[in-house]
């Protein structure tokens, strides 16, 4: 058997179970019954006409007027008021019940069921011809123009690639680097000197006659003879 958002039986079956938000409030002169209703695709809410809980009100009125004049004499309103509090709740499960009837009834005009996956959507989110929402059956210009900018990324993310490749092949991959200056700690990115001190890196001396790499303690270059 369908049960209410309180957890009793009732005869007719509670939609919107998940997609809704609970305003209401049992108890003081703000007591009443309110509910806000979401689009399950795009959020955008709906809220149904505020109702007055008079007995909930009531209680706070009294609770109110009983607290100030008890208070004058010195006495204890504790008694007076849980005794209102008291006829509040105990007619206000069905009142509630009730008016969320009421509420759901409302806001059915406001929001449509896909047949294909069952949510609630409002109506710039659903498809009436089809009766799907727009996640189920999306618009055709917007997918037809969201594919075109797809493909031109692909196509600029292809080229940016290729572009990498054939810069790649121009890097030296072999040449030695240090990405953190061993005096300040700072990160190089492979420069010859350190962005943060100024600091010579560990970088391979190189020829001055034929710009190849000279080990380290030879006099002499390896490929061309050139005195370091």
């Amino acid at each position: 058997m369908p049960l209410s958002a309180t957890g009793d039986d009732v005869t007719s079956e509670i939609y919107f179970s998940s997609n809704y938000r609970d305003l209401c409030e049992q108890y003081g002169t703000g007591a009443g019954f309110q509910f806000e209703f979401y689009c399950y695709r795009c959020s955008d809410t709906w809220r149904s006409p505020f109702e007055a809980f008079r007995t909930g009100q009531m209680a706070g009125w009294i609770g109110k007027g009983v607290s100030a004049a008890w208070n004058l004499i010195g006495g204890n309103a504790n008694t007076i008021s849980n005794a209102a509090d008291g006829l509040a709740g105990q007619t206000w499960g069905t009142t509630r019940d009730a008016a969320f009837q009421r509420a759901i009834a409302n806001a059915q005009t406001h929001f449509n069921r896909c047949a294909r996956c069952t949510h609630y959507v409002c109506g710039r989110c659903f498809n009436p011809a089809q009766g799907l929402c727009h996640n189920c059956a999306p618009d055709t210009a917007a997918e037809a123009m969201a594919a075109q900018h797809r493909g031109l990324n692909d196509a600029v993310s292809d080229r940016a690639y290729q572009a990498g490749q054939q810069s790649g092949a121009e890097f030296d991959v072999n040449a030695p680097r240090q990405l953190v200056c061993p005096q300040c700690h700072t990160e190089t990115h492979g420069t010859p000197f350190c962005p943060g001190c100024g600091y010579r890196l560990a970088q391979p001396v190189q020829c001055t006659s034929c710009h190849k790499d000279v080990p380290d303690g030879a006099a002499f270059c390896p490929s061309c003879g050139t005195r370091r």
